[in-house]
């Protein structure tokens, strides 16, 4: 017991080690930015398309990626959104919601931690604006509507989980030791001069390649800092315990960026290399006639046994 006791010290004292030789690039915790007052504004504060002039192929990729319209989604995200408004926030006694007109950014981050952890950098008001755009959408579909429809879903669209989330606002984990991102510098694998107007610097993220990078929204557990935590993703949980816990030792942007050459698309279920990458499916099937009783007579049988083998690093499906 004293002897295990003294391991499981050594392995603290050297994750602690580990946490305080990690060190990134940041800086200082930074005054938050003004308030966005509209999702036009929010939009282009967080606009990718600056990056495409550079990094064409990435932008590309990425234009691909469900990342690139996380808010409208599949489209499945944006009227799971409006759902868990309607049968959800309205029908619970505390949450202070009655209409649309009582939603707030707190709120919405329930989803949009998530799916648009930039909103906290937003009024109240655009919180309530992005349901409104939901609903106006929903309705011109109803109406057959297609161009306002169109319009409405450029909109939504417009909101996401751009480069500079993930190169920026999300980049570094571990704050004490790496500090809070700086907003003039894109955070990746590079150090130096950026050319940028706004960014004009590059820096070190020490987590950027590794799972728990991804694991900051493809879940581990639920959302307990939120007043009304939620949980929709469990790959990282799935990962670590499954996986990790059984000698795996390949990343998340080591199957879905590299290995699958998808790059930034990161595609999952809806690329057929991922699919192929992801299961081994063997069906087996025969036919037979079985002879049921002098009435029925005879009746023909098919039997079909299908076996699926999961060669990822998670639980499918996720969520």
């Amino acid at each position: 017991m004293k002897r295990a006791l003294i391991f499981g010290l050594i392995g603290c004292a050297g994750c602690l080690m580990l946490a305080f030789n990690a060190s990134g690039a940041g800086g200082p915790k930074p005054e938050p930015p003004p308030k966005a007052t509209t999702i036009a504004e929010l939009a282009e504060r967080y606009d990718s398309t600056r990056c495409a002039d550079c990094h064409e192929e990435i932008y590309d990729e990425w234009e691909e990626s469900l990342h690139s319209r996380s808010i409208l989604g599949t489209p499945r995200t944006a009227p799971t959104i409006v759902t868990s408004i309607d049968r959800g926030l309205k029908l619970f006694e505390f949450s202070g919601v009655k209409s649309d007109d009582d939603i707030t950014v707190e709120h919405l981050m329930m989803c949009a931690k998530c799916h648009l952890p930039q909103l906290d950098e937003a009024t109240d008001d655009v919180a309530r604006e992005i349901v409104a755009t939901i609903r106006g959408w929903q309705q011109a579909y109803r109406d057959e509507d297609w161009d306002k429809a169109d319009e409405l879903e450029e909109t939504i669209a417009s909101l996401n989980i751009g480069c500079m989330v993930c190169h920026n606002k999300v980049a570094l984990i571990h704050k004490y030791a790496d500090g809070w991102p700086q907003p003039d510098t894109v955070y990746g694998g590079l150090e130096g001069d950026h050319d940028d107007d706004e960014y004009v610097l590059m820096a070190e993220a020490p987590a950027i390649g590794e799972s728990i990078f991804c694991g900051q929204c493809h879940g581990q557990g639920p959302s307990f800092e939120l007043d009304h935590p939620s949980q929709c993703a469990t790959a990282y949980g799935s990962y670590l315990f499954s996986y990790v816990a059984h000698g795996g030792s390949e990343s998340c942007q080591e199957c879905h960026m590299s290995q699958s050459e998808l790059g930034h698309n990161m595609a999952a279920y809806r690329n057929e290399t991922m699919v192929e990458m992801s299961l081994d499916v063997k069906v087996h099937s025969q036919s037979l006639f079985w002879r049921k009783n002098k009435e029925d007579g005879v009746i023909p049988v098919g039997i079909i046994d299908v076996s699926m083998y999961n060669k990822t690093g998670h639980a499918i499906p996720d969520g």
